[in-house]
């Protein structure tokens, strides 16, 4: 109704927010863009939140991030009695903690917080927090996701997140975790980039340990004593609404800076939904599966991100500057797709898909590769990575990943800058 005056809309806490103790009634909010994502949230089924997490000890890797914290804030709410929070980044370490810590304290909550300085490139450290502890539950949320950003540093891309995936997999294995759950993305679905190609890796690597009576660990080490007991998910979803790094709040600074606000091309589109609802997501399809299974969520259609620009410029109670309207407040420029950077995503490879105990979270059939190849072939990219061979490690990754198609050249700045040098 107000969309068609100039006015800056803004809105109250809701309920659930002011129960949190996060706001307070007097917290006046920017509109919330979720709202215009034209697809309700998805509800959360109470048993399947529970089942890995109440009374048992879990540990989030990322726990610091976007999707990691506000799986650790769910995970509080659900009744752990120990939750690790394990991050490479002091400070996102500490701002998590100390929010987790003041709801503690409001809240005489029984839960035992931990912060756990520490990177799943160090095996041993992983295996000491998991032994330690006795963990039950992991949700493996770390990684490096900037798709230009990754592109841009394959190495990083391959070590953290094909790598540290395989070491914190190895770890869970090795103390006897129950249950794993990856965050995985879209953009593992035919990738045009290292950062989807390396999430794919990643997958792959669950789902071989997944199926492996006694998975062989990789590098020295011996092999698993014990029957694999550690049941691995992966949850696939597209881009999270406010995350660090996504679109929302580079518009909303853009917005106050008085723009423009910058889009990479006209027809680019993306599937969103909140962070919220992310968390819930790999909370609940955790539970389920038997093992090496992929669950993506329905979700409803994907989203043309210079509609996401006109809108938030409407609700900001600003007008668009374009050729019809020069007298606008905001303009909106096109600039390019960035390197390894896709029009259109998916969320699955094949149609193969299956459903499952919730209404909107499918089960993906993907296809795998067997332990004793992946392994050679993660041996091979680590030797291409310390090599600094771009080409080979870009080929491996032909090799390996259903699908991955790069796109362009190899933009790589180690690579880029070696092939400038006489």
């Amino acid at each position: 109704l107000l969309e068609g005056f100039p006015l800056h809309v803004r809105s109250v806490p809701n309920f659930t927010d002011l129960a949190s103790g996060r706001v307070k009634v007097d917290d006046i909010q920017e509109v919330d863009i979720a709202d215009l994502l034209g697809r309700d949230a998805v509800p959360a089924q109470p048993d399947l939140l529970a089942r890995c997490i109440k009374g048992k000890t879990v540990l989030v890797t990322g726990a610091g991030g976007s999707i990691g914290a506000e799986l650790c804030r769910q995970i509080f709410s659900l009744g752990p009695t120990t939750l690790l929070l394990f991050d490479h980044s002091e400070f996102n370490l500490y701002n998590i903690l100390s929010e987790l810590e003041q709801r503690l304290s409001r809240e005489s909550s029984p839960v035992r917080l931990l912060p756990i300085l520490g990177s799943i490139r160090n095996p041993h450290k992983l295996l000491d927090v998991m032994k330690t502890w006795n963990v039950d539950t992991v949700y493996h949320a770390a990684a490096y996701k900037h798709v230009p950003m990754v592109e841009h540093n394959i190495s990083e891309g391959v070590l953290n997140n094909v790598m540290g995936t395989l070491n914190t997999a190895q770890a869970a294995l090795q103390a006897g975790v129950a249950n794993f759950v990856l965050i995985s993305t879209d953009k593992a679905v035919r990738p045009t980039n290292v950062m989807g190609s390396t999430k794919r890796l990643a997958e792959l690597t669950l789902q071989a340990l997944s199926r492996e009576i006694a998975p062989v660990l990789f590098g020295d080490k011996a092999n698993v004593s014990r029957v694999n007991k550690t049941r691995f998910t992966m949850v696939r979803f597209g881009n999270v609404l406010g995350s660090s790094g996504s679109v929302i709040p580079l518009f909303h600074s853009q917005i106050k800076s008085g723009g423009p606000l910058t889009v990479t091309h006209p027809k680019i589109t993306r599937y969103f939904m909140t962070i919220p609802e992310a968390a819930q997501l790999v909370i609940q399809a955790g539970s389920m599966g038997q093992g090496g299974d992929v669950f993506v969520l329905d979700m409803g259609e994907p989203v043309r991100i210079v509609e996401l620009a006109e809108k938030m410029i409407h609700l900001s109670g600003l007008s668009i500057r374009s050729e019809r309207n020069p007298q606008g407040d905001i303009a909106i420029e096109f600039t390019g797709l960035r390197p390894g950077e896709k029009l259109y995503e998916e969320l699955l490879i094949g149609d193969n898909v299956s459903a499952t105990q919730h209404p909107m979270i499918m089960s993906a059939n993907e296809d795998h590769l067997s332990w004793d190849l992946l392994k050679a072939k993660l041996a091979e990219l680590l030797a291409a990575v310390e090599e600094d061979d771009y080409s080979r490690v870009r080929q491996l990754l032909r090799e390996t990943v259903s699908g991955y198609t790069p796109d362009g050249d190899i933009v790589d700045w180690i690579y880029q800058q070696r092939r400038l040098e006489p």
